[in-house]
């Protein structure tokens, strides 16, 4: 039986596709897109015959045939809440993520262009464990508001990956660890890892948790309000101030890492404090989420772009030691995440979901 896979992850500037032979990897590209070729597409949805022809152009020039392939993947994007896995891409969720019935990502692309070549090459198509898994813990739900709700948006591809990989490194199932994982990237999230739940975890899409290079994270309500009110803020320009010009970029005008380490090397007191303050804040969530597990957590995983940051990931190690033993996991590598998750399908690990059968929030307990 082929074990070859092809895994798309559709990115705002980018589509990401490889192909591997099980988990090794056999070819891969990096397709930019620049900022004219999409101004063409009123949507990203519209993006698809273009972002198709680019994985086509691909797969000629790799000389790949796709008969031969055992499944495509692609990345999952906005759909309602599911438990963590591996999904067949079926109609209803084709239609909920043309719809953009959840919210609008170049995300929501990857089904879409897994399910198209998969048909042409008569083999499975997947998504894995997408930003909307939810697997909440019914008191991590509740908020200040009945209105209000928690929602589970996080980094749940990579932080699943991650901490698998990592238990299976100790020789342990992931399913009989408590881990915190903390995804450490342009938006930052931290997961409370109950044997193989995230029963706790920031909405890191909406910029709630720590403040990030490019995220407000959680704000003082109060002035936050006063804030939109004072100013006549529209829905956009909340929304951006909150994701995409928070963060970093707001305090310091850059959301690249680096150039704010190379500042404080440079003497800058300005870009040291706030840089600081944010690790102080990752810090203070790492800690809040060991009470999800009463403290009993046997590592805490630092992953993500930042996690290759040696300033970041000592001071982080020193504030949060106390609480487990941290482990240094750089790098979000999603197409061997997306490569691993429908391997196991296909080797029968595991069985493949199937997004139109979960119905209500029960099916998520």
């Amino acid at each position: 039986m082929s074990n070859l896979i092809l895994a798309i992850n559709p990115g705002s500037t980018s589509t990401k596709v490889s192909l591997y032979n099980g988990l090794e990897e056999v070819a891969s590209r990096n397709i930019s897109h620049s900022a004219e070729e999409l101004s063409k597409y009123f949507s990203v949805i519209d993006q698809f015959e273009f972002r198709l022809g680019k994985i086509k152009e691909f797969i000629v020039s790799n000389n790949i045939d796709t008969t031969t392939l055992a499944a495509i993947v692609g990345r999952g994007g906005f759909l309602r809440p599911i438990i963590s896995g591996t999904y067949l891409v079926d109609e209803e969720m084709l239609q909920d993520l043309k719809s953009c019935r959840y919210g609008s990502h170049a995300s929501n692309l990857g089904a879409l262009l897994a399910n198209s070549l998969a048909k042409e090459a008569n083999c499975a198509a997947f998504i894995v464990d997408p930003i909307v898994v939810d697997e909440l813990d019914p008191l991590a739900r509740i908020t200040g508001h009945p209105d209000l709700q928690k929602r589970s948006v996080f980094h749940a591809l990579n932080q699943k990956a991650v901490a698998k990989r990592f238990a299976q490194s100790k020789k342990m199932l992931y399913e009989d660890m408590n881990l915190i994982v903390a995804h450490l990237g342009g938006g930052i999230s931290v997961g409370c890892h109950r044997r193989g739940r995230v029963i706790e975890v920031n909405n890191a899409v909406d910029g709630a948790g720590p403040f990030s290079p490019e995220r407000s994270g959680t704000l003082p309500a109060g002035q936050f309000a006063n804030n939109i009110a004072t100013r006549n803020l529209s829905d956009d320009q909340i929304a951006k101030m909150l994701a995409g010009r928070g963060g970093l970029v707001a305090h310091l005008g850059t959301n690249d890492a680096r150039e704010v380490e190379r500042r404080i090397t440079a003497g800058d007191n300005q870009a040291k404090l706030v840089y600081d303050a944010m690790i102080y804040n990752v810090a203070r969530y790492i800690a809040a989420a060991a009470v999800a597990v009463q403290g009993k957590v046997d590592y805490i995983l630092l992953t993500g772009g930042l996690a290759y940051s040696k300033y970041l990931t000592e001071k982080l190690t020193d504030y949060v030691s106390f609480i487990a033993p941290v482990q240094i996991l750089p790098g979000e590598d999603e197409l061997r995440a997306l490569a691993e998750g429908a391997l196991r399908v296909i080797s029968g690990q595991e069985k493949a979901k199937q997004y139109g059968s979960i119905t209500s929030k029960k099916d998520l307990h």
